[in-house]
């Protein structure tokens, strides 16, 4: 698996780049974003102009995942980001997450990052499973993935509190052969 070549994927909408150092900006105001805290984390620290820049400087030169940035292909705005991490060389499997700052939403930027993201993993690096967790009430995602093809395969029960909450994490996974455009004899 040669997670150190970091691709251009070009869609219709959506540009997938690798991330740079000037992206911190960015993608600081899409993680102050309530949406985006209430649908993946709460920062439990600081995040400084300077570990920002640290972070996003340093996805290139990550050999064990994939980091792309999420840009509109028109403007080049950056709007989000999609990553495949947690590679497991002996499953050939990753998992998945995105965001997707409020000036990317209802757009179909997310659906096509996912697709273009997942057919790489699928096409070019080998993968044979992508899976991924959401929160239940995340609805708008999980259309996307149910979308894109990912299967439900659990519900983790009561899993944190989020605004005054439980909320269920969702299990989902796609294999390599229920990608169009991928052998089913792969592997």
């Amino acid at each position: 698996m040669d997670f150190s070549v970091k691709p251009v994927l070009t869609g219709e909408r959506t540009v997938l780049r690798p991330f740079t150092e000037d992206d911190a900006d960015g993608i600081r105001t899409i993680l102050e974003d309530p949406e985006v805290i209430r649908f993946t984390f709460e920062p439990s620290t600081d995040l400084t102009p300077e570990r920002l820049r640290a972070w996003y400087g340093s996805r290139s030169a990550q050999t064990d995942r994939l980091d792309l940035a999420v840009t509109d292909r028109v403007t080049g705005e950056l709007v989000g980001e999609v990553v495949l991490h947690e590679w497991d060389p002996d499953a050939r499997s990753c998992t998945f997450r995105t965001l997707i700052g409020p000036r990317g939403r209802g757009r179909g930027f997310g659906t096509e990052a996912t697709r273009l993201i997942v057919g790489y993993g699928f096409e070019e690096l080998g993968l044979h499973r992508v899976q991924l967790e959401a929160y239940r009430h995340n609805h708008r995602a999980l259309r996307v993935y149910e979308k894109v093809g990912f299967v439900t395969e659990g519900v983790r029960r009561e899993t944190q509190v989020r605004d005054g909450e439980w909320v269920d994490e969702v299990l989902m996974a796609i294999l390599d052969h229920e990608w169009p455009g991928v052998s089913s004899t792969a592997g």
